[in-house]
């Protein structure tokens, strides 16, 4: 099990992470609701704005306050260029 710090030196284990996004879209602000009325929603932003989304392949929803962009490489994935 390898366990990745996603903010506040709170951790996720990496093996059940699906992937990663920006909360910008409406889909995933869908989801987001969805996930908190089913008491799966998981906030570690410590108050602060939400930067990213973390899905689970245990339906749950983890938000923190790191950019995708600076989470993907702890959980071994690479940065795509836009």
């Amino acid at each position: 099990m390898q366990l990745v710090n996603v903010g506040f030196g709170n951790l996720v284990n990496a093996e059940r992470v699906i992937c990663v996004v920006s909360p910008d879209s409406a889909p995933v602000k869908r989801i987001m609701q969805r996930a908190k009325d089913e008491g799966k929603l998981i906030d570690v932003t410590q108050g602060r704005k939400t930067m990213s989304v973390i899905f689970t392949d245990s339906a749950h929803v983890i938000l923190s306050y790191l950019k995708p962009e600076r989470l993907s490489p702890r959980f071994g994935g690479e940065t795509a260029e836009e």
